[in-house]
């Protein structure tokens, strides 16, 4: 049985570590057949730096000591390639106690290693990708307030000084190009917290009903006066980006009221359940709904799908909600009917 196994080198040697048995996995992995090997010397499958710091013959003593002995190192192939092996070499014993021998048995972890380190410097490439992204979109932001801070007060000084010389034409224009810095402004501020989502702060435990009924109240004077009904008990604490968690919360319920109907009483609805080592939270209100052609895009930068004479807004909203759910291990979807209301899903992983 132990001479038919591939995935692994397994071979016995006498005292001495001379190779007594070679099973097939032995003859994939190291090019030797049975007949070339039996009676060699184990310390030919060690390269010389390995052989000169006497690494062989520490490992049989550590297995004589301890009756087990575990290594990961290079060793040669027949044709005198390396490859990356775990080796565990265990003592072998006659009937009164003494030492006859050693099971070796060896795996080729090449292509682990191989993966491990394509993963690492993925990993390096990618953090540094992001850091030059980070840098680029403060240094850009920076560079767009600029300008657009010069034309904001240019318009304020022609307003003041000749606002009285402009025809009605000659206003209007005006207050397009204030109204376009203004939207230029909160544009900018929207990219930039985008960009921050998750950076330079720690995951905390975080009860939800506490968030949720601090976002309630941030929004108190808007919901009184459009007499909205909002239902949450019982949501969990999680560990989560607490500054991040609040801002998914915000947005959706920004987002809820802004496409209420305009007629009966809006209700919104928060609950959560558990499953799969993640929360699930539901976010439901008797909104205007969504069509289903569009439900893919609402979570993209900057894509709107009402006029922004008919709902205000910059289409950043619901990408942030996103980018914060998988900053949490999770995702979000939408279920939606038109003119029945919405559902938007969302979960977060709980890693304690």
């Amino acid at each position: 049985m132990l001479g038919e196994i591939e995935d692994y080198a397994i071979l016995f040697l006498d005292q001495h570590g001379h190779v007594g048995s070679w099973n097939k996995g032995a003859e994939i992995i190291k090019g030797y057949t049975a007949e070339e090997i039996t009676g060699m010397d184990f310390r030919l499958f060690y390269t010389e730096e390995a052989r000169t710091n006497m690494i062989p013959d520490l490992l049989l003593e550590e297995a004589i000591l301890n009756g087990k002995a575990q290594h990961r190192g290079w060793r040669v192939k027949k044709d005198g390639a390396l490859f990356w092996a775990h080796v565990t070499i265990t003592t072998v014993y006659d009937e009164e106690h003494k030492v006859i021998g050693f099971s070796k048995f060896t795996r080729d972890l090449t292509d682990k290693l191989n993966a491990e380190k394509e993963l690492k410097e993925y990993a390096r490439v990618l953090e540094f990708r992001n850091k030059e992204l980070e840098q680029f979109v403060y240094i850009a932001s920076h560079d767009l307030q600029e300008p657009l801070l010069t034309v904001k007060n240019f318009v304020g000084l022609l307003r003041k000084e000749y606002g009285e010389l402009f025809d009605e034409n000659g206003a209007l224009y005006l207050s397009y190009i204030e109204e376009s810095t203004e939207k230029m402004k909160y544009l900018i501020k929207d990219v930039l917290d985008y960009a921050r989502l998750g950076t330079h702060e720690a995951k905390e435990l975080v009860d939800c009903n506490v968030l949720m009924a601090s976002v309630q109240q941030e929004f108190s004077n808007e919901l009184a006066e459009l007499d909205v009904e909002i239902d949450f008990d019982n949501l969990p604490r999680v560990p989560a980006y607490e500054l991040a968690l609040k801002q998914l919360f915000q947005h959706l319920l920004s987002n809820a009221v802004k496409f209420r109907k305009k007629e009966g009483r809006l209700k919104i609805r928060v609950s959560a359940t558990y499953e799969d080592r993640h929360w699930h939270f539901q976010f439901s209100d008797n909104g205007i709904g969504i069509e289903e052609k569009y439900k893919h895009k609402i979570f993209l930068i900057f894509q709107r799908l009402n006029s922004q004479e008919d709902y205000v807004g910059h289409g950043i909203g619901l990408s942030h909600c996103k980018k914060i759910a998988e900053l949490h291990g999770g995702e979000i979807f939408v279920n939606s009917a038109l003119n029945e209301g919405s559902t938007f899903c969302f979960s977060l992983k709980n890693d304690r």
